[in-house]
């Protein structure tokens, strides 16, 4: 009989080590690493993918493509790339309470309503639990069946007899596997839980959606093995003190990636915000400074959202830098390039960042937007309500060119803007009527142009 050996393993990404440490080395996280027990040497066998014993010319077999299946919200297709590819797995993510088992059951609801039955695995409530909240939404159907039951090979043996158009998972962290030791959540048991549900979803050719939880990082607790395995990943995000909530799209193999759809949280549930842009600047306060107006670009989809800027005199002698919405490194970089090259002092003053409504820009091509409006707030000048900009800053001063200027430029005229700093380089491109394009090469260009 061979022993078994102690073992440490992180929580976090599965990196294994001999010995106990307060930080894993691999992943940089604090006080992830608990012992666990080597798998013992043997045979293990596991069902494939595909019946395919041999390997076949991609030319040779020619086959139908299946239709994706819609999830009854033209925000959710729109982010999965434009429904639910069946034989998917899907993992989505999101804040304890952010409405990510909400949203499940509005999708299971349609699913069943109309295409066939959908399976909806409740690892965390009890049938009543679940189906209280699905009356309370108005979310009741014949065809879906709730199963509230964490053991995999019960939840294995359900999915492969029962016929299921759909299959949820809610959530992935509660699943345990009685061959293997560890408990729920465990990077064993999540690893070992979500490769079988990806070779149900494979072998059967049905569409599995597993709800993870995340940690206080904002990513999804358990192994990173577990977003390189599903097929596609989403992030439910938001303030749980807002109704807005935003699903964005971080992979997909069946479509963009980095699409997003908006969503209002009402006592009936999710419903859709078909023209986020005109939401996002409903509430924009008129002629205060600091303020401007961005046509980000989220996926394929353009969006108008206010870039905000505060200056002021530090109250606790050591200057401050708050960002919220953009990335703190490069709003220093932004802050470095206005002291040097277009003479504004912020180095003794209070400097704060924020993106209204809640959303995260990663695109440098926010940069110029970010720079003015805190150019605004120094100089306590309100820029024109009428304006919007983009363009990346480069550290030599220059506007550098942003992708998709023609879609950016386009959201900004629907809105009844009428005038628009672009980068030079872009600009022979665009050709919008009613809308003053602003060529800009150099950011003090760009500063003289925003107030003039």
């Amino acid at each position: 009989m061979v022993k078994s050996k102690t073992t440490y393993v992180c929580q976090s990404c599965g990196a294994s080590f001999m010995r106990w440490m307060g930080r894993c080395s691999e992943c940089g996280e604090w006080n992830t690493i608990a012992e666990g027990e080597v798998s013992r040497p043997g045979i293990h066998k596991r069902l494939s993918l595909s019946d395919m014993t041999s390997p076949v010319s991609i030319t040779e077999q020619v086959s139908d493509i299946t239709a994706r299946i819609s999830t009854g919200s033209g925000e959710c297709d729109r982010v999965l790339g434009g429904g639910i590819v069946p034989g998917s797995l899907t993992l989505i993510g999101g804040d304890p309470g952010i409405g990510k088992s909400t949203l499940m059951l509005q999708v299971s609801h349609f699913v069943a309503e109309e295409v066939g039955k959908v399976l909806y695995v409740s690892g965390e409530e009890s049938f009543a639990q679940t189906r209280l909240r699905a009356r309370r939404l108005g979310r009741l159907a014949e065809n879906l069946f709730i199963l509230p039951e964490t053991e995999l090979s019960r939840v294995r043996d359900c999915i492969r007899d029962g016929e299921y158009s759909l299959a949820v998972v809610d959530s992935i962290q509660s699943m345990y596997s009685s061959d293997l030791e560890g408990v729920p959540g465990s990077v064993a048991q999540v690893r070992e839980c979500a490769n079988e549900f990806l070779r149900l979803a494979k072998g059967c050719t049905i569409p599995i959606f597993l709800v993870g939880h995340v940690t206080k990082d904002g990513a999804i607790a358990g192994p990173r093995l577990l977003e390189h395995l599903v097929d596609t990943v989403l992030y439910f995000e938001g303030e749980g003190r807002h109704a807005l909530r935003i699903l964005r799209s971080v992979k997909n193999r069946f479509g963009s990636t980095y699409e997003i759809g908006v969503f209002e949280m009402t006592e009936q549930g999710l419903c859709e915000v078909p023209d986020p842009s005109a939401l996002f600047l409903s509430e924009r306060a008129r002629g205060a400074s600091g303020s401007v107006v961005f046509p980000s670009m989220e996926g394929t989809r353009p969006l108008l959202v206010e870039v905000q800027g505060l200056v002021g005199e530090p109250a606790f002698g050591s200057p401050r830098r708050t960002v919220s919405g953009v990335s703190g490194n490069r709003v220093a970089l932004i802050l470095a390039v206005l002291e040097k090259r277009a003479a504004y002092h912020f180095s003794d003053r209070d400097v704060f960042v924020n993106v209204a409504g809640g959303v995260r820009l990663d695109e440098p091509a926010s940069d110029l937007a970010v720079a003015l409006a805190l150019v605004s707030s120094l100089l306590d000048k309100p820029l024109p309500e009428n304006l919007a900009v983009f363009g990346e800053v480069g550290l030599a001063g220059e506007i550098r060119a942003a992708d998709m200027a023609r879609r950016r430029v386009g959201e900004v005229g629907k809105f009844g803007f009428t005038r628009c700093l672009v980068p030079k380089s872009c600009a022979k491109d665009i050709d919008v009527s009613d809308l003053e394009v602003v060529a800009v090469e150099r950011l003090t260009e760009a500063i003289e142009a925003a107030f003039c």
